[in-house]
């Protein structure tokens, strides 16, 4: 399968266009000058005798070693913003932060454009400890490429293949042994920005640091069948493996792909995972099939959801199997919009004890009695915060794809795709149809639907400029109840649908209606560990009590219905996806992961049987 241009598919309103809003306001309150400051102390064009007050902090601080990551986050959010949606206003902010990158280059001597010194890599490959700057460095580099790549802008392209001479010289001065000391520090993903280069610019050199960068003492194990990733920094080796599958998508050299392969099956597959989607804690790997005891206060780090998802969507178009996009979208619930850009409802005489708002959750507890923790928007900076900005920047990368047949539909987001099929424009609209009638309005489906219905039905509309012939494929959630209904025109399909796979209608299409039906209800996950301990989901949506310690339920694990029960369902023209407990001597409340903002919660119960 073939992804689409950012610029064929639009959002349309809903929870996610709601972030992607929240998103670029915060990409454009944050100063320019702020965002360039270390490339500006590196290169010698900023300078204070005094801390000033508004300055960036935390990691972003001109004290720390990590120092000059997110502008190259900034960048590639951006780029990917202005792609989606021809925005000129955060194009124009972004032009001029390359433009002052290029000048930095220059005055650094017309290759180093960093915001960290060279001596840094110096120091690493002495074994000096220096936190990561490979890391630091491969953000500019992405941030550079994807301008380029994405927002046409050429000077960055000049910039990181000037810059790239400098790796390729430093790096040829060392033996094989010795450069893999150096990448056992954390190279972020350098792989992947050699294989771009190489992939725009064809030149040797990019691809001889491809060559250069293949990390042997983590891949030549891996290939082998070897477990080297229990209790390993998880977003070490992401990174890596991202580069590896875009050395197999410039090269067609197969190792690279089998590394990848590899890797999802050791990391995904055989480990398992929590109900979330995540598969760490600590920023570790757990051990394969063993989560009991790693419930903490630390799981399930926002990079490394983000990135794994990003590793599930190559595969998802080299493959076409659903499985890796039922893995994306339940990340995407339960990591992605459960850790970013909260906004939270406080109904009105409510004095609310904590803010409206919260932006990034670097983790995501899971432990009994846990709380988020958010971070500041300009105190903190992790590295949580870049992948924040690129994560929210448009959710639109992984709705729709292209195949021979015709158009894949992988995720139920409200959006339009515009596609140019053999001359003829197609367009391709899903709204949600949330079943809610109107609270002001007198209407048949307030009566037609008193409680929330327990089915996501999606409705399309396709519309061809003149008849054409292609193949609509829909992904069947892993998380379905009962039959699915496809609906064409208002009249049922005969039509065999199995979840985890996708079910294809092709036809000639002129102005159709398409009405899609998947049933859902409540499920039951337990730990691969541990069967009685249990975390409730509904579809692919996991549910936190609102709880402040660790709790015993009593009920039927295998019926999860007979333990919860819609609760707080309503509100003015909209469902609410609420539960409570009943027949506990304490009952609770249960929602949506991703609306919990400052309340303590648990996500994993011990359920016994009365």
């Amino acid at each position: 399968m073939r992804s689409f241009p950012y610029g064929d598919v639009q959002l349309l309103p809903g929870q996610l266009s709601q972030k992607t809003q929240s998103n670029r306001k915060y990409m454009l309150s944050l100063e320019t000058e702020n965002l360039l400051r270390n490339h500006y102390f590196e290169a010698g064009i900023w300078h204070a005798s005094q801390l000033l007050q508004n300055i960036h902090g935390g990691w972003e601080s001109p004290t720390c070693q990590l120092r000059g990551h997110f502008p190259g986050h900034w960048l590639s959010a951006a780029a990917r913003i202005y792609a989606a949606t021809g925005d000129a206003e955060i194009k124009g902010k972004a032009d001029h932060i390359v433009s002052e990158l290029a000048r930095c280059q220059k005055e650094n001597g017309g290759e180093w454009a960093g915001p960290i010194p060279e001596k840094y890599l110096n120091w690493i490959s002495r074994g000096k400890a220096v936190w990561a700057p490979q890391y630091t460095l491969h953000k500019t580099f992405m941030g550079l490429v994807d301008m380029y790549k994405l927002a046409g802008n050429r000077q960055a392209l000049e910039v990181a293949d000037a810059w790239s001479d400098w790796f390729y010289r430093w790096s040829g001065k060392f033996t094989r042994e010795q450069f893999d000391d150096i990448l056992d520090c954390e190279t972020g993903g350098m792989l992947e920005i050699w294989a771009d280069l190489y992939e725009i610019t064809g030149r040797r050199e990019h691809y001889e640091l491809m060559q250069r960068y293949y990390r042997r003492r983590l891949f030549d194990p891996l290939l082998a069948g070897q477990d080297v990733l229990t209790n390993m920094h998880a977003n070490t080796t992401v990174p890596e493996v991202i580069g590896a599958a875009r050395a197999w998508e410039v090269t067609g050299e197969q190792r690279w792909r089998d590394i990848v392969e590899a890797y999802w099956e050791l990391a995904v597959t055989k480990r398992g995972y929590y109900c979330t989607g995540g598969q760490t804690c600590g920023e570790i790997w757990t051990p394969p099939q063993e989560m009991s005891a790693r419930l903490g206060k630390m799981n399930q780090e926002h990079c490394t959801v983000y990135n794994m998802m990003r590793l599930a969507a190559f595969l998802l178009k080299w493959t076409g199997d659903a499985r890796y996009a039922d893995y994306w979208e339940r990340n995407l619930y339960n990591g992605i919009m459960a850790q970013g850009h909260w906004e939270g409802f406080y109904p009105n005489g409510v004095k609310p004890r904590h803010p409206s708002t919260g932006l990034i959750a670097y983790f995501l507890p899971l432990h009994a009695g846990a709380e988020k923790h958010w971070g500041s928007h300009t105190n903190d900076f992790w590295c949580c915060h870049g992948t924040l900005v690129q994560a929210n920047a448009t959710h639109t990368e992984a709705i729709y794809f292209e195949d021979p047949e015709g158009v894949t539909v992988c995720q139920y987001i409200p959006s339009a795709l515009r596609w140019n099929k053999d001359g003829s424009t197609i367009k391709i609209e899903q709204q949600i149809n949330h079943r809610a009638g109107s609270c002001n309005i007198v209407n048949r489906t307030n009566v037609d639907y008193m409680h929330r219905p327990m089915s996501l039905e999606v409705d399309f509309t396709v519309n061809c400029d003149s008849p054409a012939q292609f193949a609509l494929n829909f992904r069947i959630p892993w998380w379905v109840k009962g039959d699915v209904k496809i609906y064409i025109n208002g009249e049922l399909q005969d039509i065999q649908c199995k979840p985890s796979n996708f079910c294809s209608i092709s036809r000639t299409w002129g102005k159709d209606t398409v009405s899609i039906e998947l049933p859902m209800g409540l499920t039951a996950c337990p730990l691969p560990d541990d069967p009685e301990t249990v975390a409730f989901m509904e579809g692919p949506i996991v549910l936190a009590g609102l709880c402040e310690e660790d709790r015993v339920l009593y009920g039927d694990a295998g019926h999860p219905e007979t333990i919860l029960i819609p609760d707080d369902e309503r509100k003015w023209s909209s469902w609410n996806i609420s539960y409570r407990t009943q027949n506990q001597d304490r009952n609770i409340r249960f929602i949506p992961l991703y609306d919990v903002g400052y309340e303590k919660y648990s996500v994993y119960f011990k359920v016994k049987k009365p």
